[in-house]
């Protein structure tokens, strides 16, 4: 991937430089006292989706620290996702951060906040095409890859024939995830799409699937809460499937640590919004680029009855 430019404006930062800032009690607050600054996080996000609570956690604590304003948003529609991108720009915000789950709905108008001057960088879906549409950075994982991992680990596992469930119909990183766990398994790989915003329907979907067909032996789910009903549904079905999943929160990790979920992908979301936010900072505070013109890559990793305990406060405190 070639390197893309990004030229900004460095903000008129204060006369200490970016010294911690004192609090109200003349202790340090453990932030910097460059020129506030406004920035807009703008995800595919669907209400009631945990995942999503943890990307805007670390965007939340990376902005305190640098003394930024933050405006979180989220729409699972892509023409309406586009519109809040757009919304950004009017407003007149000093950074973007957005995801791209249909780069060719939400990548042309963050073009336009890149052309514009304002920062603008991606996180947790399209990496594959965020430099395309002039983008300094990307923070996330490489889903075909994150896929052919988990693959690779069910085969290891025996699996004959995995149910991949689908929450977002038309999402291209769930696709990717499914297409190199289908890859890495090297036997049959079944898609199920069910609606991630209505679980208790994904659930009866689920249900009717396993108890229809008793040769599926894993259920990989996509994001954490799908994983759960997954759960309940292989014991209503009468089924003897195991469930694996992508990604956390903090019930999942407790699903791990007891047996009900054998392990899960993690892209460490708090460490995308974190690093996100943070990016944009760099770039006003002295121009910037992280990456190198590269992905910052987050994930994969697995978490197992090997190591939940390591993640397993961190969790409880939304941070995993």
């Amino acid at each position: 991937m070639g390197t893309v430019a990004l030229v900004v404006a460095l903000g008129g930062c204060s006369a200490t430089g970016g010294a911690p800032r004192a609090d109200e009690e003349g202790g340090l607050a453990g932030g910097v006292d460059t020129e506030r600054i406004v920035v807009s996080m703008i995800s595919h996000g669907a209400p009631g989706d945990t995942y999503w609570d943890l990307v805007r956690k670390g965007a939340e604590d990376a902005a305190k620290k640098d003394n930024i304003e933050l405006r979180y948003s989220s729409d699972p529609q892509a023409p309406n996702q586009a519109n809040l991108v757009q919304s950004a720009i009017d407003s007149g915000v000093d950074g973007i951060a957005v995801t791209m789950p249909n780069a060719g709905a939400i990548g042309p108008v963050a073009k336009k906040a890149s052309e514009a001057g304002i920062p603008t960088v991606g996180l947790n879906a399209g990496m594959d095409e965020y430099q395309k549409y002039g983008m300094s950075a990307f923070f996330g994982q490489e889903e075909k890859v994150a896929g052919n991992k988990a693959g690779e680990r069910l085969k290891s596992q025996g699996a004959k024939h995995t149910l991949c469930v689908i929450h977002e119909q038309g999402n291209k990183s769930q696709e990717d995830r499914c297409a190199g766990l289908k890859k890495g398994q090297g036997s049959k790989v079944e898609l199920l799409y069910v609606n991630g915003q209505d679980l208790t329907a994904a659930q009866s979907t689920l249900n009717a699937k396993l108890a229809q067909d008793k040769s599926i032996d894993w259920v990989m789910a996509l994001q954490a809460p799908v994983a759960l009903r997954a759960v309940d549904a292989i014991a209503d079905a009468g089924a003897s499937a195991k469930v694996a999943t992508f990604d956390t929160n903090a019930e999942l990790v407790d699903a791990i640590a007891q047996g009900d979920v054998a392990w899960a992908v993690d892209q460490q979301p708090y460490m995308q919004g974190y690093l996100a936010v943070d990016a944009l900072w760099l770039a006003h505070r002295n121009g910037s680029t992280v990456g190198g013109g590269r992905p910052v890559y987050t994930g994969p990793s697995f978490v197992d009855e090997n190591n939940v305990d390591v993640i397993s406060e961190s969790a409880k405190e939304g941070l995993r």
